[in-house]
Formats: structure tokens, C-alpha cells, sequence
């Protein structure tokens, strides 16, 4: 009977929700957090009574039921709320999905009064546009907003040389809201000195055909500034002559992808961002209309413009605010205090100072024109610390942990994920900062505008989407319990302990993250009211935080997905069984070994499972049937590396493996390493010997196993401290789909390695770190596919082999403190173009 209530009343309330979801097309995402939260309220209750042991008696409790309803009739007053009652519409307060984007104002260009800067890159595109073709050569600059792009096409477009070389220049801008027709008509304009009147009743077809008579006769150069999308491009070119080989086509986006689509031979120009020295002399030219600078302001005008980040945009609108607080009669010291307020809060002037809003407006034209899925996962890069370095892997899987990513079919969730931050990254919203030696991004950043941006848009009262928890100059946080109470993501990088001892509460926190830089001891008693406090939790990030004892209250967290402790404990709690939900778990320890006692093959969701120690395992039971979906697991002990374990974990990715491992390879003991044969889907395994060999004592790993005992399709492979011989290489030579090979601190030692024919033919990157090789020989078809070669801490390799210019995919050298070798890569580099060559220090 309770059962059918329940049912009955959360159909309703689903019913309810899909109604005015059709209804109001923008507002879906505010919509289902409505729905989200009722339903995990309701489900948190529910397992708070059933651990009271009067779950039944509850249901046939008419309050029980009564709060639900009166929940969802709140959800229906929100919603009339957003539509401004009666089921209408309200336009002011409604936010428009990326695909229905109302037309907005053009943006503001910087002024040409103050070009500076982009020599190398005006030069370099230059280039590209007296470069004879074949055909119709298309040149895009892409970029993030407020980078330069347009002030970098108008430095070129206006640039005497060019002006030589184009007779005809024509300069169109294109926005994201334009029509074909009137294009085509502002091109004629430049083209026939008075355009009859029957041209403005032609289609764009018509337009487009004589558009392209006329171009097709001489030397041309268009410049079409913020294409938007790769279909525009489709419209735009029907007007363009192919065949004319004298044709330029110059194009302006923030788009990555337009670029490629406009010319899939020519890569587009990835704009720079501006240098130190540039910089600082942009901000002089807009404060002071000259390159001079009153010596007194000096250093904080530096400071000012390297906080800037390199932006153009950013320098000139801090520029304004600078030269409306600049006097030349007022006295240097007040000034001084003046820029020091500015200095102390660059980005704050930039988005609430400015009057013009240009960051705000700028920006907000990519957010706008952003899908609505990607919208969740762009605002939430908000939640890191100001310049930071963000690890792709803990990224995409709090974006699941959210439920910011749609399933698709035949691919996992994480790659979904994977493929929305190269997105963004195409978008120019999210940088690049480290590649992994597979070619996908390790690490990644935010401009710091674009993060303030977040956060402004983020926190706003309507969406609540998240919130920034600051304590204020005098030692108190602002606004406290509106921020938390409201909010759904909550990140704190500072005064940690002050947080926690008010005691917060947040309903609706959906994400608590903790970024202090340094190790907070947190009493175990305010650790517990913070998990009390946030019981709809589905991410948390807590790392900075040591956890002397896991507090009874994390286990009341029912929806937690994603989790990262620190502990200061040798286990992890049975009691973390409860927590079925989670999907990611992250354990630092200070201790070396972790033994997990949590029945984690009952955790049905646990997809990755990652510590810092040598983990021990629980022995899967008959019983239990769960862990195939595991896909990560790092560093456990040899002794869990059993066939009972992987049986279990059998559709692994990843593995780690820590401790002794030569217990492991002599197969004497509970772990072996035939057992691995079985995962026929790891791709990466990683071999870390945890114990301190002296070789000195004849203490090194006597041998690798056979080729064959090795996982069938594994394509990386770390090994270190195992100090094993050279002439083991060749094992590993024969695992067919090898594809990266790490060798790290002394996993292989010994004065020469000489390799051989026919092993390693999918190889693609070596590593060879810390040793004592001295001679290496070999051949170009030993390693017939190698695209990178590093080499850290080898001090005494003499030279790499001359025969690897040969190769003819090899593409980086890079040496890290291995100055013997230094002279030969510049030889090898010498022999063959197209390599490029990294030596530190520069002085080798």
C-alpha cells in the first residue's frame, strides 16, 4: 500500500515535470535538480528510517507521505516561477538553450590605436598568404575569446605589404547570427562601385554565383572575422572561386573545429597568448597613451599586467579602469594605494568595474553558444583553484559522478566525457597543459577570466550552481548560510577548519571539494557535522584533509559516486561496503601498505579504484558475484594478484601492481603472475617494486616472465626498481601490441644494451629513466614505429645511436639531464628534419 502511494506520487511528480519541461525548452536543467533533489531526499529519509528499524511503520505514517507531496507541489510553484505563473513564459528570467541563442550586440574589438604585440605571429601568417597554391587557400586564426584574433587579422589586413600584394581586400563580419544574403551583398559593395538595385531581390544563390564571377578574375584576399560554426563555412563558400589560386580566404573563430573544416590540409593558427613584455607594454599604451611609466607604479603595473594572463582584451579593459583612477597631478602615493586596490583584485574589476562589461560579454557569447550538455561540465571547472592544474582523469569522472554526461551507446561514460572536454578544448574555453605519451590530454587548465566567469555565472542566485566559500578580510565568511544552503557545489582553498566549525548546512550540495595547499588535522567531531550537513553529497574531495578514522556519518552518504580521503590508516573500513553508489574511490595513505577490508565486490558500481600504497585486497567469496565492472585498479599487493581476484575484476583497463615483486614473478607464494593471463582486456599494467634493492648485494630481480604469461593486448607498460638485466629487453620485445614502454628508476641496469631484430614493431614511445646504461646499439627497423624517445637521468649513456634518424615516424627527442647523450641527438636531429629536439639544461 505504501509502496503504490510512493509510486503513485513520484509519477506524478515525473509527469509534472516532463509537462513543463516541454513547456519552458531552456529551463529543463533547473527542472531536473528540482526533480533530483526530491527524490534524493526521499531516498536518504528512507534509508535513515530503515537503519531505525521501523522502515514499514514509516510508510503507513501519513506525515512520511505528506512531506512528499508538499515537495512536489513546491517543485510546482518553482516552476511557475520560472515560467512567470499561468504556464507563460517569463523571457527575463528564462536562459535560452546554446542552439536557440538570441542575436547579440557585437562585441567590442580591441582599438586599432594600440596594436601591439603579434609580430611573429602577423609574420608567420603573412607568410601563409604569398605562399603560391594550387587552388583557393583558406588561413584560420583560432583562440579564446578576447585573445587578439581580430586585432591580429586587422594588423595583417592593413599591413602596407599585403595591401601591395591584394589588390582587392575585403573585410566581412560574420557573428554568430548572420545571414548569407547580407554577406554576399557587403562583398559586392567592395567589388561594383554602385550596386543596382535589383541585387538586394536575388537569393543567396543568385548573390553567392555573381559574387564568385567576380573573384574568380584576379587576386583576392576576404577576411571573414568570427566564423562560429563549421556550417557557416558551408554556406559562405558558394561564393568563393575553388579553382582561383590566387584567391586568400582569412578567417577569425573561436572554433577549432572551423578551422579544420574550412582547409582539412592546412592546420589552423593557434593564436599565442601575449608575453610579459607585451603586455606590460599594452597596459603603459592604454593608461598613458604612451610606453612610458612614472617609475613609483612601475612594479605593481607589471604585477597588474602579468595577473592579466596574457590576454589582450583583459590588459585593455584593466587599462581603462587604471587611466580613470590615473592623474598626472594627483599625488604618486595615494596613486600608489590606488593601484595596489586594483592590483590586489584584477579579475574582480574586470567582470564588476568595467562599464562597458566587455570580459562579462565576451564571454558569455561562448557560454551561450555552448550545447546544454556541455554547459554543467564548462561551469564546473569554476570549483579549482585560481591557475591550477587539473588532472583530465579526476575531471571526467566528477563529471559522471554528477550526472552532467549521457549515455551513448557502444562507448563508456568516461569516454563521453573524455570527448566533451576536447570539445571545450576546440572551443578554446579549456587549455592544454600535458599530453600523455598516448596523445590524450593528461592535464588541463582555465584562463583565469574564464574561471571568474564561471564562478560570477555559477553563483548566481537562480542557478545556485556553485559557490566559492570565502572568508572575508575581517576573519568571517560572507553570506555564509545563503551560500550553502542554496548552492549545489560547494569548493573551499583556504581557512578550511574556520568553515567547518560553523557548522554549515547544505541540502542541496551535490559536490564539497577542498583544494588548501597545506594538510588540515580536522577534529573528527566537525569532520562529522560536515558529512551530516551535506547528505545529498555525490562528490567528495577532501584530500587535503587527514583522516585520523573514517567518521560513522560518511556511511549515511547513500549517493556518494566519487570520494578522495586522505587517511593516516594501514585500512579501510568494512562499513565502506555501505556506500554502494560509488564509482571512483581515491585513497591516500600515509601508511605502505592499505589493506581493504571493505567488501568492495559487492559494490556494484565501483568502477576505479585508486591508492598510493600496496593495497591488499579482499578474497572474493563465493557468494559475491559482482566486479566485472572494474576498470582501474592501482597498485595492489602481489598477494591479491590471484585467478579468484581477476576472475572477479576480469574486464580490467588498468592495473598497478606494488610490493615485492619477486614474489610475484617466482610464483611461490599466493600471487602470481600467470593469473593475469586471464584479463584479456588490460591495455596498461604497471610493475612498481616496492622494495629498496642494493644490487651491489646480487639482490635484483633474476628475470621477467615469458612473453606469453603477459596480458594478451597490452599496449603500456611502467616498470621500476626491478633492476633487471638488459638482456630481458627482449621479452618485452615480443608483446606484439606494445605501444608505450616506461622504464623508471633503474628498472633495467647495466653498462650496454644492444637490442634485436624483430621485436617491438607497435612500439611508439620509450622512456628510460635513472640508469647506468653506458652503450646502447641498435637499428632503425628494431624500431620500426618509435615517435618518441625521453631519456631522463641517464648520466653516463655516451650517445643514442645515430641509426634512429632512420626512423622515419620519429618525431620528439627529449633529454633530461643526460648531457653525455646531448650531442648526438643534435646529430640526429642534424640528419633529419621534422624532429624536434628537447635538451635540459639548455646548455648541453
Amino acid at each position: 500500500m505504501a509502496d503504490a502511494a510512493v509510486e503513485f506520487l513520484l509519477g506524478n511528480l515525473q509527469q509534472l515535470l516532463s509537462y513543463h519541461a516541454n513547456l519552458i525548452i531552456g529551463a529543463q536543467d533547473e527542472v531536473k535538480q528540482m526533480e533530483c533533489d526530491i527524490i534524493d531526499s526521499f531516498v536518504t529519509q528512507a534509508a535513515d528510517i530503515k537503519t531505525k528499524n521501523y522502515f514499514i511503520r514509516a510508510f503507513r505514517t501519513p506525515v512520511s507521505l505528506h512531506d512528499i507531496a508538499t515537495q512536489v507541489k513546491s517543485v510546482g510553484e518553482q516552476i511557475n516561477r520560472i515560467c512567470g505563473g499561468s504556464g507563460r513564459l517569463d523571457l527575463a528570467t528564462l536562459d535560452m538553450s546554446g542552439d536557440e541563442t538570441t542575436e547579440k550586440q557585437e562585441v567590442p574589438v580591441l582599438r586599432q590605436v594600440n596594436v601591439v604585440g603579434f609580430e611573429d605571429e602577423a609574420e608567420k601568417i603573412s607568410g601563409y598568404l604569398i605562399e603560391k597554391t594550387q587552388h583557393l587557400d583558406v588561413i584560420s586564426i583560432i583562440g579564446m575569446p578576447g585573445l587578439g584574433k581580430t586585432t591580429l587579422a586587422g594588423k595583417i589586413y592593413h599591413d602596407p605589404s599585403i595591401q601591395y600584394e591584394f589588390p582587392i581586400r575585403i573585410w566581412v563580419y560574420i557573428s554568430q547570427e548572420f545571414e548569407p544574403k547580407d554577406v554576399f551583398i557587403e562583398i559586392l559593395k567592395e567589388l561594383i562601385t554602385s550596386l543596382p538595385e535589383d541585387m538586394y531581390r536575388k537569393t543567396d544563390r543568385e548573390l553567392a554565383k555573381i559574387v564568385c564571377e567576380y573573384l574568380e578574375r584576379g587576386k583576392f584576399l576576404i577576411v571573414m572575422d568570427d566564423v562560429w560554426a563549421a556550417a557557416d563555412w558551408d554556406k559562405l563558400k558558394i561564393a568563393l572561386p575553388i579553382t582561383n589560386n590566387m584567391g586568400k580566404v582569412l578567417i577569425t573563430s573561436r572554433q577549432r573545429e572551423v578551422g579544420l573544416y574550412a582547409n582539412r590540409i592546412r592546420p589552423p593558427h593557434q593564436l599565442r597568448f601575449f608575453t610579459q613584455e607585451e603586455s606590460w607594454l599594452l597596459l603603459q599604451l592604454e593608461v598613458f597613451g604612451k610606453p612610458e611609466c612614472p617609475s613609483e607604479l612601475e612594479t605593481l603595473g607589471k604585477l597588474i599586467a602579468q595577473q592579466c594572463g596574457g590576454l589582450p582584451l583583459a590588459i585593455v579593459v584593466i587599462g581603462g579602469i587604471l587611466a580613470k583612477k590615473y592623474s598626472a597631478s594627483e599625488d604618486l602615493s595615494a596613486m600608489r594605494n590606488t593601484w595596489t586596490k586594483v592590483s590586489d583584485r584584477v579579475n574582480e574589476y574586470l567582470l564588476e568595474e568595467d562599464p562597458t562589461r566587455s570580459m562579462e560579454r565576451i564571454i558569455a557569447l561562448s557560454y551561450d553558444k555552448l550545447p546544454n550538455h556541455l554547459r554543467a561540465c564548462f561551469l564546473y571547472l569554476g570549483m579549482f583553484p585560481e591557475d591550477s592544474e587539473i588532472s583530465v582523469w579526476k575531471l571526467v569522472r566528477m563529471w559522471v559522478a554528477e550526472g552532467f554526461i549521457q549515455q551513448k551507446q557502444g562507448i563508456s561514460l568516461e569516454e563521453t566525457a573524455e570527448n566533451y572536454l576536447q570539445d571545450l578544448i576546440d572551443r578554446n574555453l579549456i587549455k592544454i597543459d600535458k599530453m600523455r605519451s598516448n596523445g590524450k590530454v593528461k592535464t588541463c587548465r582555465i584562463h583565469d577570466m574564464l574561471r571568474d566567469f564561471c564562478k560570477n555565472e555559477g553563483g548566481k542566485e537562480r542557478e545556485n550552481f556553485l559557490q566559492e566559500v570565502k572568508m572575508s578580510s575581517e576573519g568571517i565568511f560572507e553570506s555564509l548560510d545563503f551560500q550553502v544552503v542554496n548552492s549545489r557545489r560547494l569548493c573551499i582553498h583556504s581557512n578550511v577548519l574556520s568553515f567547518v566549525s560553523a557548522r554549515p548546512f547544505g541540502p542541496h550540495v551535490r559536490s564539497f571539494v577542498c583544494f588548501s595547499k597545506e594538510d588540515i588535522a580536522l577534529p573528527t567531531e566537525h569532520m562529522s557535522a560536515i558529512l551530516t550537513a551535506f547528505k545529498l553529497l555525490r562528490v567528495l574531495d577532501v584530500k587535503p584533509i587527514k583522516f585520523t578514522r573514517i567518521p560513522s556519518e560518511m556511511y549515511q552518504l547513500l549517493h556518494l559516486r566519487y570520494i578522495h580521503l586522505s587517511l593516516t590508516l594501514a585500512s579501510l573500513p568494512k562499513a565502506f561496503t555501505k556506500l554502494l553508489n560509488v564509482e571512483t574511490l581515491i585513497v591516500d595513505t600515509t601508511s605502505r601498505t592499505l589493506e581493504i577490508k571493505a567488501e568492495i565486490w559487492k559494490m556494484a558500481h565501483l568502477r576505479y579504484l585508486q591508492t598510493n600504497a600496496s593495497t591488499i585486497l579482499p578474497k572474493p567469496t563465493s557468494s559475491s558475484k559482482e566486479g566485472g565492472k572494474f576498470q582501474t585498479l592501482s597498485t595492489i599487493s602481489p598477494t591479491s594478484c590471484t585467478k579468484e581476484v581477476f576472475d572477479r575484476a576480469c574486464n580490467l583497463k588498468k592495473l598497478g601492481i606494488r610490493g615485492k615483486l619477486a614474489t610475484l614473478l617466482d610464483g611461490k607464494k599466493e600471487g602470481s603472475f600467470d593469473s593475469l593471463q586471464g584479463l584479456e582486456g588490460l591495455e596498461k599494467l604497471k610493475l612498481l617494486n616496492d622494495v629498496f634493492l642494493d644490487p651491489t648485494a646480487g639482490n635484483k630481480l633474476g628475470r621477467l616472465p615469458p612473453a606469453d604469461l603477459f596480458p594478451p593486448k597490452l599496449k603500456s607498460l611502467t616498470i621500476s626498481d626491478t633492476y633487471l638485466d638488459w638482456s630481458q629487453m627482449a621479452v618485452l620485445g615480443l608483446l606484439k601490441y606494445l605501444e608505450v614502454l616506461k622504464l623508471k628508476d633503474n628498472a633495467f641496469v647495466g653498462k650496454s644494451w644492444e637490442t634485436e631484430y624483430g621485436g617491438f614493431r607497435h612500439l611508439e614511445v620509450l622512456y628510460i629513466g635513472h640508469t647506468n646504461l653506458a652503450i646502447w646499439k641498435t637499428l632503425a627497423d628494431h624500431f620500426p614505429r618509435l615517435r618518441r624517445l625521453e631519456l631522463r637521468n641517464c648520466e653516463q649513456l655516451q650517445e643514442i645511436p645515430i641509426e634512429l634518424a632512420d626512423i622515419s615516424t620519429l618525431q620528439l627527442l627529449d633529454l633530461f639531464r643526460a648531457s653525455s647523450a646531448a650531442s648526438s641527438a643534435k646529430k640526429i636531429q642534424a640528419k633529419r628534419t621534422g624532429i624536434k629536439l628537447s635538451i635540459f639544461p639548455t646548455n648541453e
